[in-house]
C-alpha cells in the first residue's frame, strides 16, 4: 500500500516519518511549486494559470509570507477498496504557522500525493525535504465501497508528479 515503506518511526534530528502509533507519517519530496503573484493573476480552480507557480528543487524550500507551495510525497500509495484515509498536518509545522492541506485518499486511489503547505505567517518559513510533513490515518470499512476512485476514473488517479488543480 505504501512504497517505500518505513516500518518504524524515524525521529533523530529530523521531523519524524514512518509508522507511528496509529498511522503513517509521510515525507515530502525535494520538488516544489512555489506560488507567486508576479503576474497579478486571479486564482481560479477551474482555470489555474501554471505561470502562477515557480518550480524549485532542493533540500529546503522557503515559503514566502502569506503564501503557499505545492509538494508531493516521497511515498507512492495504493489504497485498497475497503480503506479510506485522512491526512493531517504535523504539529511541528502547525506550531510554526504552517498548515498542510491534503484531501482524503479514497478507496482504490493511487499515486504520489500532491499537497499544499500554507505559510500563514508574515515571515518566510522553511520546510525540509525528505522529512515528515503530515500523518495519514487509515480507516477500514466492514464492506468494500460501491464506487471506488478508480471506478469513477478520478482526475488525479496515478499521478506521478505535483499536479495542479483541474476540472
Amino acid at each position: 500500500m505504501i512504497e517505500p515503506f518505513v516500518g518504524s518511526q524515524v525521529r533523530n534530528g529530523v521531523i519524524s516519518y514512518g509508522v507511528s502509533s496509529y498511522g503513517y507519517d509521510i515525507r515530502i519530496a525535494d520538488e516544489f511549486k512555489i506560488f507567486t503573484n508576479v503576474f497579478s493573476a486571479i486564482v481560479d480552480p477551474k482555470n489555474f494559470d501554471p505561470a502562477s507557480m515557480v518550480d524549485f528543487k532542493g533540500d529546503v524550500c522557503v515559503i514566502p509570507p502569506n503564501s503557499f507551495v505545492l509538494g508531493r510525497t516521497i511515498e507512492y500509495f495504493r489504497i485498497p477498496r475497503s480503506v479510506l484515509t485522512v491526512c493531517l498536518g504535523k504539529s511541528t509545522y502547525a506550531r510554526c504557522g504552517l498548515i498542510v492541506n491534503v484531501t482524503p485518499f479514497e478507496p482504490e486511489w493511487e499515486g504520489y500525493v500532491t499537497m499544499e503547505i500554507s505559510n500563514t505567517t508574515p515571515l518566510p518559513a522553511k520546510i525540509y525535504a525528505n522529512e515528515g510533513i503530515a500523518q495519514v490515518l487509515f480507516f477500514e470499512a466492514d464492506d468494500v465501497c460501491e464506487h471506488s476512485y478508480a471506478d469513477k476514473k478520478g482526475k488525479y488517479q496515478s499521478q506521478q508528479a505535483i499536479v495542479l488543480p483541474k476540472v
